[in-house]
């Protein structure tokens, strides 16, 4: 039977050591599955507070049954948290009992009986073509750091690329003549994804004279060395810096709360369906696994085409303009 579940979302104490099978699990998504950084940051945030919990109900993780995985959801649908977090928490708690039964250091897995969380999809909230533009045009100047913030910004909305993968982009990944760039998406996986004459331009730039050679310093590290962007010290470009880039720009021409780097990727590929791009087209150059994944860009295509339908046609929400509005059909002589 489930034990009485507690409501309580409080963090596990910081100095909590998970058991030795979790940080095999943990090794082997990294080793085997490619895993990045981040996401094995998040499996273990997910699975701290997964063993935490199972420690204040007295229970052991060789032993847990479908009952307590029930018992547990339970508890993470009631303390308040997002669905899309319980979902999360519920993906690594699935795939660490997986994991102990398939090396047989469980008897069963449980997680069989663990019912999915579903998460209700939301549209991306892709920026007007303007907007992008006003973003873009926010680096105003000729020093190497501007010069790196315009070609950052350009790349992204221009190939529609994680940030991840814009960070860790190496000179050997550039053939601007040819206008390629190979990135490397989640799990390690390689794709060629074509770059616009504008993004170009700017990356261009920024690899000149006046630009990442002033920042570069010559006793740099390989990865430092080899790196397309740079920070203000020499280093690569964390992926923490880069979204700190594109937040400063966007809060600069008045976007703070509508741009991250996710939104550029949303709004480039929302911006080439609305101008006819084929769907199968964009899932390669956004590197999607499955092509549902990318079909919400139609949808918020169709949105926006609603949204122009209603304001513009004069029939569509079934009130006839009146005689000397814009648009109404003039009297007849």
């Amino acid at each position: 039977m489930p034990r009485p579940s507690s409501a309580s979302s409080s963090p596990p104490p910081a100095d909590l050591q998970l058991p030795l099978e979790i940080e095999e699990f943990l090794g082997w998504l990294a080793a085997s599955q490619g895993r990045s950084a981040n996401t094995l940051a998040a499996y273990r945030r997910d699975l701290r507070g997964y063993v935490a919990w199972l420690t204040a109900h007295g229970l052991d993780l060789g032993r847990v049954s479908g009952d307590d995985l029930v018992a547990w959801m339970a508890d993470r649908r009631a303390s308040g948290l997002a669905p899309s977090t319980v979902a999360r928490a519920a993906v690594a708690v699935r795939s660490l009992h997986r994991f102990l039964a398939a090396e047989g250091l469980a008897d069963v897995d449980p997680s069989a009986e663990l019912e999915a969380t579903r998460v209700p999809r939301g549209l991306p909230k892709a920026l007007a073509e303007d907007e992008v533009v006003r973003l873009l045009e926010a680096p105003v100047g000729d020093g190497p750091l501007v010069l790196r913030d315009r070609a950052l910004l350009e790349l992204l909305y221009g190939t529609g690329a994680r940030i991840s993968e814009v960070v860790g982009l190496s000179l050997a990944d550039l053939d601007l003549e040819a206008g390629l760039v190979r990135v490397f998406g989640k799990g390690a996986k390689e794709r060629i994804v074509p770059v616009g004459r504008m993004a170009a331009g700017a990356v261009s730039a920024w690899l000149g004279p006046g630009g990442r050679e002033l920042v570069r310093r010559p006793n740099a590290r390989r990865t430092d060395d080899d790196a397309v962007f740079l920070n203000a010290r020499g280093g690569r470009l964390t992926r923490q810096g880069a979204w700190g880039i594109v937040e400063r720009h966007a809060r600069s021409v008045g976007l703070a709360d509508r741009v991250t780097p996710h939104v550029l990727r949303h709004s480039c590929a929302t911006h080439m369906v609305d101008h006819g791009a084929d769907i199968r087209a964009v899932q390669e150059l956004l590197g999607h696994a499955s092509i549902t994944t990318t079909q919400v860009y139609t949808k918020v295509s169709a949105e926006r085409l609603r949204g122009v339908y209603l304001a513009a046609h004069p029939r569509a929400t079934g009130r006839p303009r009146g005689a000397g509005e814009p648009g109404a059909p003039a009297p007849a002589r």
